[in-house]
């Protein structure tokens, strides 16, 4: 593993490319706070979803947050590419930030891929939840996310020194330099344990 030397390793040869790849911390709660206000709001007034339901779908939205995030880290940002396409697209998207896993402006997704990646999960879950529940759902999905991307910042920025930011922060950096295929939660370990990854192989890559 490469430590952050202040230099941020370079992608594309065209700057403007390049400046696209690079996102302040803040981006990400400009960028989705005024969603998750609209979809909460458009929730109680259009859909008329009451206290009881917000809070079902909050704990929810959570969950189903926890297990995207899991699932997504696990087998698609450490999927085991054999062709060169492959082996890009996973150094893109993942690779990249373990070859230098503190560079401060690679730990958040940038918005336009975070917005297309929003708009899949927009369309796949509309096949599986009703219309009126859906915006909800993807609001507290997005808080998750949130929580996701300001926690994973604060392992690789912060001291983190109350008792749950000290266990999580190291559960995700043996993520990092362990050499094993595990810990592939960082907002919580609940899934690794679930489908007992919370030790893994090492990794021979």
């Amino acid at each position: 593993m490469k430590k952050h030397t202040g230099e941020s390793i370079r992608i594309f040869k065209n700057p403007i490319l390049e400046s696209f790849t690079h996102v302040h911390p803040i981006v990400p709660l400009l960028l989705w706070t005024p969603v998750i206000m609209f979809l909460l709001y458009r929730g109680a007034t259009v859909y008329s979803i009451s206290a009881i339901e917000f809070g079902g779908l909050f704990v929810f939205g959570l969950i189903l947050w926890t297990f995207m995030e899991y699932m997504l880290h696990r087998f698609v940002f450490h999927w085991d590419a054999k062709s060169a396409a492959g082996k890009y697209f996973v150094f893109l998207f993942h690779g990249l930030h373990h070859d230098d896993p503190q560079d401060p402006t690679r730990l958040v997704m940038p918005p336009v891929p975070a917005v297309l990646i929003f708009m899949v999960l927009w369309a796949f879950f509309a096949l599986m939840f009703p219309e009126k529940y859906l915006g909800v759902i993807m609001a507290f999905f997005m808080v998750g996310y949130l929580c996701y991307d300001y926690i994973h910042y604060a392992t690789h920025h912060f001291a983190m020194t109350s008792k749950v930011g000290k266990y999580l922060r190291k559960y995700h950096l043996q993520h990092h330099y362990s050499g094993e295929r595990s810990k592939y939660g960082v907002s919580n370990p609940l899934w690794d344990y679930i489908f007992r990854t919370t030790t893994g192989p090492k990794d021979t890559h």
